[in-house]
């Protein structure tokens, strides 16, 4: 393809200022999604890509609404999606399941689990279309390790990966490849001041996630779907 589009949901936070650079060297159409706009100036004067090739919407990723209207104006701006990265999720910690309040279970459903389910059932029907495409999804090695603190997120980044490895099913018959990459706590400033006597040198970097993404995201991936890929760092 002359020049693919990407959808980025989450574009602007730290993970996805990583990933977009990487996306247009690769001459791709950049569709993105944030909530903070300071953010997003950030990544309009890193990338500086004119408004053809650059759609960025402020987009509530947990309203399907929301997400709906941004893939069908994706599709009509640029002409179709065959680049879905699912960048959008949260952690929160502290807590063990019988402490775990209703408000803090929702906002992890919500932020990690629920973006990423309306985002592939937006992107989908445009990517069986288009008949090539890549899904990449952030799940989290917490989902397996389970470590004692962080029910809720656990529990949704476990669901994050049964989702994308059921959409790799549901594709079996098409070129669109679906997968998942799980990190463990990414080495952000944010990160750092919520875990402040971690052993942050052990942590991946954005830019080191980012370049597992911009492979799967290529043409050379194709053999690999239905994958959950570890990049925690060094262990």
């Amino acid at each position: 393809m002359e020049q693919p589009i990407a959808v980025i949901t989450g574009g602007t936070g730290a993970l996805g200022q990583a990933v977009v650079p990487l996306l247009v060297r690769r001459n791709f159409k950049i569709a993105v999604t944030y909530i903070v706009p300071e953010e997003a100036r950030a990544l309009e004067k890193a990338i500086d890509l004119d408004e053809d090739q650059l759609l960025l919407r402020r987009v509530d990723s947990t309203d399907p609404e929301s997400i709906n209207i941004f893939m069908k104006d994706t599709v009509e701006a640029f002409g179709g999606i065959n680049v879905l990265c699912a960048l959008v999720g949260g952690w929160a910690g502290g807590r063990y399941v019988a402490e775990t309040d209703d408000l803090r279970f929702d906002r992890m459903v919500d932020l990690n689990l629920r973006s990423a389910f309306y985002s592939l059932r937006a992107a989908i029907p445009h990517m069986r279309d288009a008949d090539w495409g890549r899904i990449i999804a952030v799940g989290s090695k917490a989902a397996s390790d389970a470590p004692a603190g962080q029910a809720a997120y656990n529990m949704v980044k476990a669901g994050v990966e049964s989702l994308i490895k059921t959409v790799a099913r549901e594709l079996d018959d098409t070129n669109v490849t679906a997968n998942v990459i799980l990190p463990t706590a990414i080495d952000t400033q944010a990160t750092r001041a919520a875990l402040p006597y971690a052993d942050y040198i052990k942590w991946p970097k954005p830019e080191e996630i980012a370049s597992v993404i911009d492979f799967l995201a290529s043409p050379n991936s194709g053999v690999i779907t239905g994958a959950a890929i570890p990049v925690s760092g060094v262990t």
